[in-house]
């Protein structure tokens, strides 16, 4: 019973921290246009929380730098169990147009194991939504 009703809080109110590891901005740009009353994700119960010890899901966008290696380390493992990690852009997939920097190390997968991939150069929030959604229906 009590398991039950973790897994529907789980589902029904994650909270999201952002972390830009370097690049464009551009998805951003579109993570903020997410938290905007346009798209109104709050009725979703999705809600930008700003420390990493009270996040359920880890969005990152820009490609890995050896800059941001040990940060971005450092923030997922403050996250408390059960947490998922999703790599937004075609530059937290790939590495994108950076790919191949002296300082770039690749995607967000050289570092974390993601969970969820939402490519695009910048992806819509629309597809930000679809990929949170996805992530939520693979939480049981």
């Amino acid at each position: 019973m009590w398991e039950s009703v973790v897994r529907w809080a789980r589902r029904k109110s994650p909270w999201v921290l952002h972390f830009n590891t370097g690049g464009c901005n551009g998805c951003d740009i579109e993570i903020l246009d997410l938290l905007t009353p346009r798209y109104d994700v709050e009725r979703l119960g999705i809600l930008k929380e700003a420390s990493p010890r009270h996040a359920d899901i880890l969005l990152c966008t820009g490609p890995v730098t050896r800059q941001s290696r040990d940060r971005l380390r450092r923030i997922y493992e403050q996250m408390p169990a059960p947490k998922w990690v999703m790599a937004i852009g075609s530059c937290g997939c790939s590495g994108g147009v950076f790919h191949g920097g002296y300082n770039v190390l690749g995607g967000i997968d050289q570092v974390l194991p993601v969970d969820i991939y939402v490519p695009g150069c910048p992806c819509r929030p629309e597809a930000i939504i679809a990929g949170i959604a996805q992530l939520l229906d693979m939480v049981e």
